[in-house]
């Protein structure tokens, strides 16, 4: 449940940008929750032909997520596949590699130094975490040589943080996502998830789970974490006889490559505290009706964030940390007509699939 305020923080971090291939807006919000754990990064132009935008949900603490902020997408910059065209394979490592960084004393160091930076906003809103934007240092790839020091066995922390990221080149967008934060598109008014909620009772996390050694109680493994899949939480990675893609818990992400068309009107990556509140259709509808009289992204941001936030803290619902990225393609895509069959988002990968959010009831 997580300790909550007697009043909501509703203070928002809120920002736009714009490149001559698309726009967005972003808000994040603290909300009922004592401490604000959520981060993001928002890239565009990761290089001349690529952006990057990500949700980070922390869990336990706010440094892992501001951690992936900083460094996660200059990983996925710094690695051989990206530089070999391949997205998806650089964002799966660039995934794994944020649980290498944060172990030992440079790990060590690092986390210190993230905590310490938001006690250091004196006279800023509270919970604001910091973010880079384009051309900030962080872009610029980090050897992140060994260090010695007294945490030189430092395991890593057992906070955590979800990770969901859309990176968007020419008409290839690639979705990766470990943890329940999520990615829509809209396309023709109609919502399509492209990244799947890791919940523990799915049947592929639970059979990981068991197999590991853990258990699942009350929705949560071990009883504690109501997540599969994230980054950090090394307690829960400590089986030195099974790879990181068999742990209790992994940072594994699934990877989604679509094609992206004419008919795609935004896209949207959002924490868990957006959709506890709406369905992903219901979501895409509202910024649609909201869209139809406002045209500063990041406005429409914050009045979903006002709309999801609850009146009290009775129901759960409407009491977490909120975070949503709102994007737009400015130009219109070359590519033909997509046919009727051709509407929903094409798929390249099998491990997550695009779905309606609501499915029919013959499903």
């Amino acid at each position: 449940m997580g300790i909550y305020l007697s009043s909501p923080k509703t203070d928002k971090f809120s920002e736009d940008g714009e490149n001559d291939k698309l726009r967005y807006g972003l808000s994040s919000m603290q909300g009922w929750r004592a401490n604000m754990e959520d981060a993001h990064a928002a890239i565009l132009n990761l290089d001349d032909n690529t952006s990057f935008l990500g949700v980070y949900d922390g869990h336990g603490g706010k440094v892992v997520s501001k951690f992936c902020a900083k460094y996660l997408h200059q990983q996925v910059l710094n690695n051989e596949a990206y530089a070999a065209g391949d997205v998806g394979t650089s964002l799966q490592k660039a995934f794994f590699r944020m649980d290498e960084m944060m172990q030992g004393q440079r790990g060590w160091r690092e986390l210190a130094i993230l905590g310490d930076k938001i006690n250091k906003f004196s006279g800023m809103i509270e919970g604001f975490l910091w973010s880079p934007r384009s051309g900030d240092s962080a872009n610029k790839p980090d050897a992140w040589a060994f260090e010695e020091g007294p945490h030189s066995d430092f395991p890593g922390p057992n906070s955590g943080s979800t990770a969901c990221v859309a990176v968007i080149r020419h008409k290839q967008l690639v979705v990766a996502n470990a943890g329940d934060s999520r990615c829509v598109i809209s396309r023709k008014g109609q919502a399509y998830n492209l990244s799947r909620d890791h919940k523990p009772d799915l049947e592929a996390e639970k059979e990981r789970i068991l197999k590991a050694g853990g258990f699942i109680h009350a929705g949560r493994v071990n009883g504690s974490l109501n997540l599969a899949r994230a980054i950090g939480d090394m307690e829960f990675k400590q089986n030195k006889f099974l790879s990181s893609e068999k742990q209790i818990v992994t940072a594994s992400p699934d990877i989604n490559t679509v094609e992206l068309c004419d008919d795609d009107d935004f896209l949207v990556l959002a924490c868990d505290g957006i959709w506890d509140c709406m369905s992903s259709q219901q979501l895409v509808d509202f910024i649609h009706e909201q869209m139809n009289s406002e045209t500063k992204l990041s406005v429409v941001c914050e009045k979903v964030l006002d709309r999801c936030l609850a009146p009290n803290t009775a129901g759960g619902e409407g009491c977490d940390n909120m975070t949503m990225i709102l994007v737009q393609f400015k130009k219109p895509l070359q590519s033909t007509e997509p046919t009727p069959s051709e509407t929903e988002p094409k798929q390249e990968s099998s491990q997550a699939e695009a779905s309606h959010d609501e499915p029919s009831s013959s499903n």
